[in-house]
């Protein structure tokens, strides 16, 4: 049950300008789901969620991006494993320090980002498989830009 609630505030959320919690709990009530608005705060704080700005100039609430998805443990993960990035064609491979790259690994799958088809971590080094060439380059230049 829960479970399904969670899935049904993020097809809300991606479909509705929810500006606040009262109005998704409101949402939720009228989908069959039983909630308070306490209960509501704590998913959305669950779920990550976020306030952006809508092309009106209003807030509403949004499932955050990869990179809003990052939590400050899994930054300084990333920031004190990766030694290295390069691309080998449609490949990004990453060189960390001894023994991070699982961890490095996982803080990286955990962005969710759209270039990345899959990843593989050994001791010292993670192999990104992306769709494309491209896709690899975008990818390296996102991880420079979180690192740096």
């Amino acid at each position: 049950m829960k479970n399904d609630r969670l899935d049904e505030i993020v097809r809300l959320v991606q479909n509705e300008d929810i500006e606040t919690q009262e109005e998704l709990t409101v949402l939720l009530n009228q989908a069959g789901f039983s909630v308070t608005q306490a209960t509501v705060s704590r998913d959305i704080r669950k779920l990550g969620l976020v306030k952006r700005p809508t092309q009106r100039g209003r807030m509403k609430y949004m499932v955050p991006s990869g990179e809003e998805n990052l939590t400050r443990r899994q930054l300084d993960i990333l920031k004190a494993s990766v030694l290295s990035a390069e691309t080998a064609m449609n490949l990004l491979v990453i060189k960390t320090s001894a023994g991070m790259a699982m961890a490095a690994g996982a803080a990286l799958d955990d962005l969710k980002l759209p270039e990345v088809v899959g990843a593989v971590a050994g001791d010292d080094t993670i192999l990104v498989a992306t769709k494309t060439q491209k896709d690899a380059e975008v990818l390296k230049d996102r991880l420079q830009k979180l690192l740096s």
